[in-house]
């Protein structure tokens, strides 16, 4: 899905969110309501068809449904009294506050520039990291990653990053993020974060013995599933990446670059339709 403030129509962002989770699992109109404290199977298909409408009261319980959290629950419900709003004033006030949302959590569709991005943890980590250390050259940026980089690595990956606009140059050697988030275009990323996934998981299996239990925290839990359980906690996962993601842009003193791995893969085959060969 686009990201949720490219949207004006809060109708046309459910009906999205719906046709993404019915297109990678076994979603209903029935799961969406009961997933949002709705009684009626049909209540959000009806609001999504305009012939009903979100109230205000229940928009929040809609906006958790579908994972949104932080500034994507605000703007969601900015956009329900938008769009359910009868007097311009009203109008006028909820449409300026989208913008202001807007402009506050910009994000950055990777595409193009997808496969240089994720060629390594080397560009994501400089443009996290060179807006903490205004006025540091490369050689320190280098000394403060924990994994071995070059001054010139940290060069060529400034250099690219305020080339394609990943960050912006204010001063000599103080640069800024032109957005707050970076997400990958869904035909691009496939194909380009796989060596990414490859590299991070490499240095989480490091951090268990690098650094102390109170710098880092990895956990796990080995249970059994059936594809509907895999695709409700996959939903989790997502929604728990957005939470973070959200937590870590209400502080403006950042002061470290973290990886946040989440991992749920298959430990064994499919057992029933091993039986049924």
């Amino acid at each position: 899905m686009r990201p949720i403030t490219e949207y004006k129509d809060y109708r046309l962002y459910m009906q999205d969110f719906y046709e993404e989770r019915k297109r990678t699992s076994a979603f209903s109109w029935r799961e969406f309501s009961k997933l949002a404290g709705f009684k009626s199977p049909v209540y959000l298909k009806l609001v999504c068809d305009g012939k009903s409408s979100l109230s205000l009261v229940k928009m929040e319980q809609v906006a958790h449904a579908m994972g949104l959290v932080g500034y994507e629950c605000a703007y969601f419900q900015e956009m329900v009294r938008f769009g359910n709003a009868t007097k311009d004033d009203a109008k006028k006030e909820a449409l300026l506050e989208m913008q202001n949302i807007a402009s506050e959590h910009k994000v950055r569709v990777v595409d193009a520039e997808a496969f240089r991005f994720y060629d390594s943890w080397k560009n994501p980590t400089i443009r996290e990291l060179a807006p903490m250390m205004p006025g540091k050259r490369p050689l320190e940026m280098a000394k403060a990653c924990h994994q071995v980089i070059s001054a010139e690595q940290v060069r060529d990956s400034l250099a690219f990053l305020v080339q394609t606009g990943f960050l912006k140059r204010e001063a000599e050697h103080t640069y800024v993020q032109t957005e707050k988030t970076v997400i990958g275009s869904k035909e691009s990323v496939p194909i380009a974060i796989r060596a990414m996934h490859k590299e991070m998981a490499s240095l989480a299996k490091i951090a268990v013995d690098k650094f102390p239990s109170e710098e880092r925290h990895i956990t796990g839990v080995t249970l059994g599933v059936c594809e509907e359980a895999y695709a409700r906690i996959s939903q989790e996962m997502d929604v728990f990446i957005r939470k973070a993601v959200s937590i870590a842009a209400e502080y403006e003193n950042l002061n470290q670059v973290y990886r946040l791995n989440l991992q749920l893969f298959p430990l064994t085959k499919n057992v029933k339709e091993e039986s049924h060969e």
